[in-house]
């Protein structure tokens, strides 16, 4: 009878939440490095406090956030770069990926080829973020009337906004599907 024991049970529920909480930790002290090196290290800087406090609300640990905070301002710190990519999804759903990434290039591979995969091509920049307005706290927030999904469209959004949130790289994604307004985990 295996996969009776308690323990068993218990180490793979920790195994799964482990996981999920260290993709969450790397997102934000990736985000957390490059908003340092944006302003030297200055946590008093607006971008980099709101990251913090975004990270805190995720109980991410005082010491990985000192520790991203330092990477950002020391000089092997790795160029991280901001990207945006743009698309049209499942029942003209409009979508934006923002990634932090060391190499542009393969980033905009690997989302590309995962879109592809799901049937949906990258729109030119531009083409979808009129759906959307910037708030004051950096993040996106679509314009009304939010598109309204039939079961199909809406099933197969999740799945690429799943499938998205794997991707290391990828940092949040907006959409103007109503109840999916902004996905990062």
């Amino acid at each position: 009878m295996s996969g009776h024991n308690k323990w068993t049970q218990i180490k793979h529920k920790k195994a799964s939440t482990d996981a999920a909480k260290s993709r969450i930790f790397s997102r934000y002290a990736r985000l957390i490095t490059l908003e340092s090196k944006k302003s030297g290290g200055d946590v008093s800087a607006p971008s980099l406090a709101a990251a913090i406090t975004r990270a805190k609300s995720e109980n991410m640990p005082k010491d990985n956030i000192e520790r991203a905070v330092a990477k950002g301002i020391s000089k092997d710190a790795n160029d991280l770069e901001q990207v945006s990519y743009e698309a049209y999804g499942p029942g003209g759903v409009a979508i934006i990926i923002d990634a932090l990434t060391d190499n542009k290039n393969r980033s905009t591979q690997e989302i590309k080829h995962l879109l592809s995969k799901n049937g949906i091509e990258m729109a030119p920049q531009g083409a979808a973020s009129w759906a959307f307005a910037k708030s004051p706290d950096g993040l996106l927030t679509p314009h009304e009337p939010l598109v309204d999904m039939t079961d199909t469209d809406e099933h197969k959004l999740q799945s690429i906004l799943g499938e998205l949130a794997e991707n290391d790289d990828v940092q949040i994604t907006y959409t103007n599907a109503r109840g999916y307004e902004h996905t990062s985990e």
